[in-house]
């Protein structure tokens, strides 16, 4: 049986980043650490991460109860009065918030100033839309769905900025960006989807529609796995979303004969590798 393992499969730069960060303030050990939500959304990685001390926060509450040590801002990025709060207490913070995120929050509080209107394409209970909207000096709205997107209505003649979340689905980002276009608003587009998630959903897609069995590695919180399964399962109907090897149960028969593997941007190469060595050995 032939296994196509995505070359574009495991953490992305900006997690690799953000996990680096951690292992680096671990090793200054200067003080409690703690980082504003897990760091990433692996369940594997953050609990590595709490058996060498680091703490995850998960509430502004939380973060006003401090009264020491460092707070680590994770790769989906906070609002700005996550930023004012903690200067205000005077904890240390340390940013690790993607560069593709921090160029999202860039724009929008650019085109805000200039009087545009938000409209981000993306999950709006995702953190980092919502640490999206924390930077945008006018209002700001979410479109998730062709549905929303058609429902979609602010005054005519409204100037948009139309931003996305970076993991969001291309495919799915272009169609609501044609049906809002049409909608006669003086818009201007600009795709914030990562290159690193376009080619992971481009080669996850080609390497579903010639696989009879595909697997997606990932948190069950992870927004770009999510999209990955979606994108595989409408290619290949024998998809599964696992979040390590003991969620694995392949339902095997002499049919499968390719096997597809790809894994979200949170999930490490150790995990991707036994999840590949498993499938060898046992089919």
């Amino acid at each position: 049986m032939e296994i196509k393992l995505a070359q574009t499969a495991g953490f992305c730069f900006g997690v690799q980043r953000a996990v680096d960060t951690v292992h680096t303030q671990i090793k200054e050990g200067s003080g409690p650490i703690y980082t504003y939500g897990p760091i990433v959304h692996n369940e594997t990685v953050v609990k590595e991460l709490e058996e060498k001390g680091v703490r995850v926060l998960n509430t502004e509450e939380d973060l006003l109860n401090l009264k020491e040590g460092t707070v680590i801002i994770r790769a989906h990025g906070v609002g700005k009065h996550i930023y004012d709060l903690l200067e205000n207490k005077g904890i240390c913070l340390v940013d690790a918030t993607c560069p593709f995120v921090r160029k999202i929050h860039r724009i929008v509080r650019k085109e805000g100033t200039e009087g545009r209107k938000i409209l981000i394409i993306g999950n709006a209970r995702h953190p980092e839309v919502e640490g999206i909207r924390g930077w945008c000096r006018t209002s700001s709205f979410v479109v998730e769905s062709i549905e929303e997107a058609q429902n979609f209505r602010v005054e005519a003649g409204e100037k948009l900025c139309v931003v996305s979340q970076t993991t969001f689905n291309y495919k799915k980002f272009k169609d609501i960006v044609e049906i809002i276009s049409k909608k006669g608003y003086d818009i201007i587009v600009l795709n914030t989807i990562c290159s690193a998630t376009e080619e992971r959903q481009t080669e996850a897609r080609q390497i579903a529609s010639a696989a009879d069995a595909m697997i997606v590695i990932g948190g069950r919180h992870s927004s770009n796995t999510q999209k990955l399964f979606e994108i595989c399962k409408k290619e290949c109907e024998n998809t599964y979303h696992i979040q390590s090897l003991e969620d694995l149960d392949l339902k095997t028969s002499q049919s499968i004969r390719c096997v597809g593997i790809t894994a979200g941007a949170s999930t490490p190469k150790k995990i991707i590798e036994e999840v590949q060595k498993h499938v060898r050995i046992k089919f």
